[in-house]
């Protein structure tokens, strides 16, 4: 016969078995708890991840648009009668940029890292964008390959595009499709490499990477950064205006700019309406240039993305109120050229730096830009060098100028709270300055040499220049087959069978 437990132990066995029930029923509830958790982490991610897609494709737009302003800045610049041809030459940029940036330059830029100098297929290969459609292992494509590419995009059709405003009025198209395509194929895509890549001077680099291998010259023992350069004062600004004053150079001046004493003559007032309104374009376009350089929105980069917009807003007003002042003391008039050109001085100026610097800053950098801009002019002019757009001054120069205000300018506090990787004092001590310097020299060098050789080989092969009775003509009707009656000469009208005789090509 069983022997029944005593009341204390029944209590004690009931007690332990209700607190055991309690104790599952917490467990379930952690672990459901825990599940929603998880799933609401996962969300946010995702959701994350969304904005900052939608993010890059709204500034790579905006980055895009800009052509429009080129195109629109441009066409108020040229003599009517090449209208046609200089917006040509910006759509056809745009579109040569997508196909050789897909097939060849994304890969250069971006993929694994060969010794610094330029990217190859290696654990990334980018060229066709092959890694984006096998990066989720679906064929559907990386979270983030898609985006990216399209807003590099954007950039290297803007750096093509720079060029058309030095060249423009007496190149062949033939001549521009082959400069086009190597910029975007090549040259372009290596400093990008250099710069914002995996190369040898970029900031994102410069510590040693999974290897442990250090970079050769930007590296943790030298407390360095590497070059910053935010949005492109140098990899995109400086390669499109050093390229274009190359061409301008090799390609000669436009009949009639200079007389033979050496005097400055005015070949056509220009536009002023679609001089500004190709400006205005620029400026709002421009915020998703640099805005967009954050590359994402999430984890704090909003805030990021805002001091940049403060920042490049006011040193474009710097620039353009003191590029016109200063034209009204020289000139004695207010030259509203000089004024739109100004606020682009001070945008290409403030690129590199706009998110490492205060607003004061920035105000000072627009200053420099202007004054850059108005001496860069004048020497230009000097030189009897022939540049309609003034694109290697407010592109080339003044985008070495932001390089170096970067340098100047910058505070570590201001290159953390930019996200820039390497913990160090380098802006304090004034060792980026030296870093800065040298990474525009650099720039400068290779774009210079690479056109160089670019355009002297165009030159010696198809020729770079059309004829002189095409010149004279017009570009619209050797090159497009428009029917232009020349204002100067009210009774001539090129006919079809004369643009078949003039055209040399």
């Amino acid at each position: 016969m069983a022997t029944m437990p005593a009341p204390d132990a029944r209590n004690f066995m009931g007690l332990m078995k209700n607190l055991e029930k309690g104790f599952n029923f917490t467990i379930r509830y952690v672990d459901q708890l825990d599940a929603e958790i998880n799933t609401t982490l996962v969300s946010v991610g995702q959701n994350s991840n969304d904005l900052d897609t939608a993010w890059i494709v709204l500034c790579g737009a905006l980055v895009f648009f800009m052509q429009a302003g080129f195109a629109m800045l441009e066409a108020g610049i040229v003599h009517p009668k090449n209208v046609t041809n200089i917006l040509f030459k910006n759509m056809i940029d745009a579109s040569i940029a997508a196909i050789a940036f897909w097939l060849l330059g994304y890969g250069f830029a971006f993929g694994s890292d060969s010794g610094g100098f330029i990217g190859k297929c290696g654990s990334e290969c980018y060229f066709g964008l092959k890694d984006v459609y096998n990066g989720a292992g679906d064929g559907m494509g990386s979270s983030d390959g898609w985006e990216k590419w399209f807003f590099q995009w954007a950039f290297a059709g803007a750096a093509a595009t720079i060029v058309a405003g030095a060249v423009c009025e007496r190149t062949k198209l033939e001549a521009y499709f082959i400069y086009s395509v190597f910029l975007s194929t090549f040259m372009y895509p290596v400093i990008v490499h250099w710069v914002w890549g995996y190369g040898w001077l970029s900031a994102w680099g410069a510590y040693p990477d999974s290897n442990g291998v250090a970079r050769p010259i930007f590296n943790k023992d030298t407390r360095s950064n590497g070059l910053i350069d935010f949005a492109g004062s140098g990899v995109v600004h400086m390669v499109g205006g050093f390229c274009g004053l190359v061409g301008a150079i090799i390609a000669g001046a436009r009949r009639g700019r200079f007389g033979p004493d050496g005097s400055v003559n005015t070949l056509f007032e220009g536009n002023n309406t679609l001089q500004a309104l190709g400006v205005f374009i620029l400026w709002f376009g421009w915020y998703g240039f640099n805005c967009g350089s954050t590359l994402m929105i999430s984890g704090g980069a909003a805030n990021v993305a805002g001091k940049v917009a403060v920042n490049m807003t006011i040193s474009a007003a710097s620039a353009a109120i003191t590029a016109t002042f200063l034209a009204k003391a020289l000139q004695g008039h207010y030259n509203i050229s000089m004024g739109l050109n100004g606020v682009l001085a001070g945008l290409v100026g403030i690129t590199a730096n706009c998110a490492v610097v205060d607003p004061w800053m920035a105000f000072l950098i627009g200053f420099g830009a202007a004054i850059i801009l108005l001496a860069g002019h004048s020497l230009l002019l000097y030189l009897r060098i022939d540049d309609p757009c003034d694109a290697s001054v407010v592109h080339g120069f003044c985008g070495m100028w932001g390089i170096w205000a970067t340098g100047i300018f910058c505070t570590d506090k201001n290159v953390q709270y930019a996200g820039y990787p390497n913990a160090n004092e380098a802006c304090g001590s004034g060792e980026q300055f030296g870093v800065q310097v040298v990474g525009s020299l650099v720039i400068a060098a290779w774009t210079i040499g690479m056109s160089v050789m670019l355009f002297l080989f165009i030159d010696k092969t198809i020729g770079i220049r059309v004829s002189a009775e095409v010149e004279e003509d017009g570009l619209d009707a050797s090159e497009h087959g428009i029917d232009y009656i020349l204002p100067m000469l009210p009774n001539r009208t090129v006919s079809s069978s004369q643009r078949q005789q003039t055209c040399s090509l």
